[in-house]
This record gives structure tokens, sequence and C-alpha cells, in this order.
């Protein structure tokens, strides 16, 4: 059993790179597809269909593969900092990272979401789960100010659009490191909801100056 279930394991690594593969090796993927997926993984399109269900299974596999491989499973860290103003900043920096770890599949998987309804949908559930992450962290700032004298879903609204994959895109164009895109954002989101640095304490990227 143990053979198996390795055995499984190394199919489903083998898919989720060829599906990656098709993704940003090709300027055709907006006609990314199973048969196509199993042909880059040689493996037969059923045991794609076994492994994922659909195609929009595979999509959904291998965004989860992403959120791992760019650290988002450690964003739950950021809701234990004690310091609302810090938690800002480090919700901004994860997303940053994360946009920044594969940014060309990131952006492949988004434009397919424009063009197919079921992924469409994948990526709208992913995006309410940042807006939720970003309603958890404005309401620890509203619990003591109101950010920027702004209500607080314009607030949700403001963060949810900073941390965006689009925003981080645009901002980062051609030059600009993740890094020095997070320390842009933060300028902007302490900016808008009016977060000045709490006495004798600085953001991450503040002390990397």
């Amino acid at each position: 059993m143990g053979k198996r279930q390795a055995a499984v394991e190394q199919t489903r690594a083998r898919i989720l790179a060829a599906a990656r593969a098709v993704l940003t090796g090709s300027d055709r993927y907006t006609e990314f597809s199973v048969p196509g997926v199993a042909r880059a993984a040689d493996v037969a399109r059923v045991t794609v269909y076994n492994q994922f269900g659909s195609k929009a299974g595979l999509l959904e596999a291998l965004s989860d593969d992403l959120a791992r491989a760019g650290g988002l499973t450690e964003l739950t860290t950021v809701f234990d900092e004690p310091d609302p103003r810090m938690a800002v900043s480090r919700f901004i920096t994860a997303f940053i990272r994360f946009w920044e770890s594969d940014r060309l599949l990131i952006r492949r998987l988004r434009a397919l979401a424009a063009l197919d309804p079921e992924l469409e949908k994948a990526i709208a559930g992913r995006d309410e789960r940042r807006r939720r992450g970003a309603r958890a962290v404005v309401r620890r700032l509203t619990s003591s100010v109101r950010p920027g004298g702004l209500d607080p879903e314009s607030a949700v609204d403001v963060l949810t659009t900073l941390t965006s994959f689009e925003t981080y895109d645009a901002l980062a164009g051609d030059h600009r490191r993740g890094d020095e895109v997070a320390a842009l954002v933060e300028r902007l989101a302490r900016a808008v909801l009016d977060l000045a640095d709490p006495p004798n304490t600085r953001s991450p990227h503040t002390r990397r100056r």
C-alpha cells in the first residue's frame, strides 16, 4: 500500500509539473486542456481525471501547490501578530511574496479565469479568502482607531485592492523586486489608512533601509 500511494503521489506531482509547463511554456496557454496536460505528463487522460476530476480540479490543485510553495500556508501567523499595524505589514508582505513566487504562472491562471467560468469561480473564491483575511486585519485595527477616517468595509476594500495580484503586477513592472513592491504597497496602505508607526516600532521594510 505504501508503494502504491507513493506511485500515486509521484504521478500527481508529474501531472502538476506538466500543467505548470504547459501554462508557462506555450504562447497557446489559453488552449490549456486535460488532454494537453496528459500528453505533456506522458499519462493517459483518464489518469488526470482520476487524480483531479476535471480541468477545474486540476487548476485548483495547481493553485493549492502554488500557495504552499509561495508560503501562503503560513499566513495564519499574521493573525497572531500582537500589533495590528504590524499585522497589516505582514499581511501585505505575505501576498507580495506569493505573487512574486511564480508571477508568470499566476498571471496566466488569472488570465484563463477570464475565459473559463469554472476557473473564474475558483479564482474568485481565492480572492474572497484574501478579502476575509483583510477583514480580519482591519477588524483588529478598528477596535482602537478608525483607519484613515474610513468605515471598516472601505478599509477592507483598500487593503484587498492593495494586496491583489493586479496591483502587485502593475507596480512590479519590469524592474521592481518583490521587497520593493511590498515597501511601496505598505507606504500606500499606511498613507490611506493613516497608520503611523507606533512608538519604538518600525515595519520590516523600514528596518531594512
